[in-house]
Formats: structure tokens, sequence, C-alpha cells
């Protein structure tokens, strides 16, 4: 059987290179699609609206549970079944991390957004980016949405990249499920409205916790990859003062790290007001003495500063697989 630290290389470097295939997706659901199964059916039998908001806070905290405790029972049999494997079993299991990771897919959406931006004007770049955020984006001009890729690229590679990548590090296949299964509830469940508030207040700080470390060693990685950019140990110094400076601004214990790391590594000055829908929140300016002003050559430098940091992770995970082996 591999050790844990060579699939965590292979399945990270499969990621890297191969990404999300849509020819697969489109014949066999997603195993996200999956969580997100299970979350809507407890949803419909646990956040009954007749129910009193004691009762669908303390269904949330059986709901969490649930999942929690069935992602880490299917992420035990699976480790078992594979290590019955061997080798190949090894190969299973690092596919099964590519999965969950999305370096590749998460690159080629923000990656569509620059070009339509860049070839085809505002309208197409708007319909781009409402592919990845929530915000309205009819309301956005070209800076808008230009800001509002690097935000969700920057987010994202902590939920998407870091965090899978750490739960597998530290706990297997078992971590690696358990994450991602609050990480899907909290995207569907853990919102501020009347339907959710209480109910999906438990899955939202199960992920608010599980992604704290991942958020943080995010913006050391952009941070890292802002000084191996510009070849100076000034960058790296500059980006993790303001991560520390603004990340606390953010209504998101976790999002202002990476956002705010980005941010100074390109100059610029994320955050914001911003619209959803009818609702105008006003939000923080991570990085305020930053431009304003953004363009489709700004998500070109944010995707090179992410893929660095994604080669950063990687030679870690080379680096444990090396020592692992001597």
């Amino acid at each position: 059987m591999m050790s844990r630290f060579a699939i965590l290389f292979l399945g990270t470097a499969v990621d890297r290179l191969v990404g999300d295939p849509d020819w697969l997706w489109r014949r066999v659901p997603h195993p996200v699609v999956l969580f997100g199964w299970v979350i809507d059916r407890l949803d419909q039998i646990l956040n009954r609206p007749r129910l009193e908001e004691s009762a669908r806070w303390r269904n949330g905290v059986i709901a969490a549970g649930l999942l929690v405790g069935g992602a880490l029972l299917a992420g035990l049999l699976l480790s078992t079944v594979f290590a019955s494997l061997g080798l190949l079993g090894g190969l299973f299991e690092a596919l099964v991390l590519a999965v969950f990771l999305a370096q590749k897919s998460l690159v080629d959406h923000v990656r569509a957004v620059e070009r339509a931006l860049g070839e085809k004007g505002l309208e197409s770049g708007r319909r781009a980016v409402a592919m990845i955020v929530g915000r309205d984006p009819e309301a956005l001009d070209e800076a808008g949405i230009c800001r509002a890729a690097i935000e969700s690229l920057a987010e994202n590679a902590s939920d998407g990249v870091v965090a899978p990548f750490l739960w597998y590090l530290v706990l297997g296949l078992p971590g690696l499920l358990a994450y991602k299964a609050i990480n899907t509830a909290d995207s569907m469940i853990g919102h501020l409205n009347d339907r959710y508030r209480a109910f999906g207040w438990a899955s939202a700080k199960l992920d608010d916790g599980m992604n704290w470390p991942a958020a943080r060693l995010t913006a050391l990685l952009i941070a890292l990859a802002a000084g191996i950019h510009h070849r100076r140990m000034a960058e790296v110094r500059a980006a993790l003062a303001t991560a520390r400076r603004d990340a606390p601004l953010h209504r998101s214990p976790n999002a202002g790290w990476p956002e705010a790391a980005m941010a100074a590594a390109l100059g610029l000055s994320l955050g914001g007001p911003r619209r959803y829908g009818n609702l105008e929140v006003e939000a923080p300016m991570l990085n305020p003495e930053g431009r304003r002003w953004a363009g489709p050559a700004d998500i070109a430098a944010a995707i090179g500063v992410f893929r660095t940091a994604a080669n950063l992770l990687l030679a870690f995970a080379a680096l444990l697989f090396i020592a692992a082996a001597l």
C-alpha cells in the first residue's frame, strides 16, 4: 500500500494536470452531488417550516453530526478497501483525492472570465463571472468583474485546494470526506435567512472551524508566491501584514485571509460594497491603499500567483513523500 504522503503527492499532481473532466461527470454524478442529495434530504426531514427555532437549531446540530459521522464512516470504509488492494488501492485513493481538489477547475473557471472580457466584452464577462460568484453581475463594470473573479479565486484557493489537502494530510480519506460534506452543507444551508439561520448554524460553524487553518496557510502560500514573482522578500512581508491587518474586517472569519493577501500581492484593493439581487452589502475594502481599477491582465496575474502557490503545496507534498521514503 502506498504511504499517505505518496497518495497526497500523486492526487495533487493528477488534479493539477487533469482537473474535473466534463465527459466523466456528465455520465456519473460527482461525489459532491451525492453530498448535496443527502443534505437536501436532511433539510426536508429535519427543517420543516412548522418547527420552532429552537427545534430547528437542535435538528441542525443533529444533521451536521450525521453528515460528519457518515462521511467519516464512508472514508474509513473506502480506506480499508483500498488498503486491501495494495498498490492499485493506493492509485484509486489518489484519484479520489484528486476528485475533491480544485486546482485546474478553479483556474479554468477564472480564466474563462478573463477571456470573456478580453475577447467578447462586458456582457460576456458578466455572464462568465456569474458562474463563479453570487453577486448581481449586472451591477458590475469591468473592474468589478475582475475584482469579483480574483476574490473568488483567492477564497476558493483555500476552500477548494488547501483545506481538502490539509484534511487529507491529517486524517486521510475520512478527514477529506468529512470536510467536503460540511463545506457542501455550509454552501447549501449555512445562510442567515429565516429558513436556515437556526438549522444551518452548526454546519456553518463547523465549516468555519475546519477552514480556519487552511485560510491562514493559503494567505502564507499567496504571500510566498508574491515574493517569488517579484523576487523580493518585502512582498512576502507586505502581503502577510495586509492579511493580518485586513482579514478581521471581513464578514467571514476565514475568507479575508487569502483575499487580503491576494490584494496585496497584486497591488489591488479588493472587497468593498456589492449587490446580491436586491440586497446591498456594505463590505470593507481589503488593502484599501491599492488601486480599485482592475482589468483582464490582473486576473491573469492572480492566476499566476495562485499557480505558484499551488506549486508550493505540491512541492510540500513531494518533500513529505521523499522524507517518508528515506
